[in-house]
């Protein structure tokens, strides 16, 4: 069943789009065309919470529902904070940022962006040395701040996901050499064997 396409922009206008996938789904559009065709519930986003599911409501036409916890709780706004020392340049959470608030380069220590980062927590299961932690910036839940940045943050995802499927586009074909693949086994070595040296001072102290 393809869900009508107004309906789906109705939706998908009405999330954070943080992209956390908190929901299950991957990324806030998708979520909001499983809402639409029926097959998801509305309650499945901790970061819009109750409001969200309100708002949702209203415009499906349904009575809300309490939010599923089982997804998580609704949080005060937070950002990602690398720790710039132990960090190893290896840029893994460059490409799981879904909105580009992680700049950096191999090799080279990374920084975030907090104007732009939404506390995601996408960031924390690539990174091989546990050097991004997600603090609080002290301000409460605002869901009115929220939605006002939605559209700017979706900007930024779609920006992201342009840049991912145009970097895979150019270095499709590359990657499936033997001297590719020994290059990036090796460079992968030369990570983990890093974090390993990081890990093993750290417990020395």
């Amino acid at each position: 069943m393809n869900p009508a396409p107004a309906l789906v922009d109705a939706i998908d206008g009405l999330l954070p789009q943080t992209q956390c996938c908190q929901c299950g789904y991957a990324g806030c559009l998708p979520y909001a065309e499983a809402m639409a065709t029926g097959t998801a519930s509305l309650n499945l986003c901790p970061p819009g919470g109750d409001e969200l599911i309100a708002e949702l409501a209203t415009l499906l036409g349904i009575k809300p529902v309490p939010l599923n916890t089982a997804h998580g709780m609704p949080a005060p706004p937070a950002i990602a904070v690398i720790d710039e020392a132990a960090c190893i340049g290896c840029a893994l959470c460059l490409a799981a940022c879904p909105v580009d608030a992680i700049v950096g380069a191999r090799q080279l220590m990374h920084t975030v962006i907090t104007a732009e980062c939404t506390g995601c927590e996408l960031c924390l299961p690539p990174c091989p040395v546990d050097c991004i932690a997600i603090v609080a910036t002290g301000e409460p839940r605002d869901r009115a701040a929220q939605r006002a940045a939605a559209p700017h943050l979706k900007k930024r995802y779609l920006a992201h996901q342009q840049r991912l499927a145009t970097h895979s586009k150019s270095r499709r074909g590359k990657n499936n050499t033997p001297d590719a693949n020994t290059r990036k086994q090796a460079t992968i070595n030369r990570v983990l064997a890093k974090a390993r040296a990081r890990l093993a001072q750290s417990g020395n102290k």
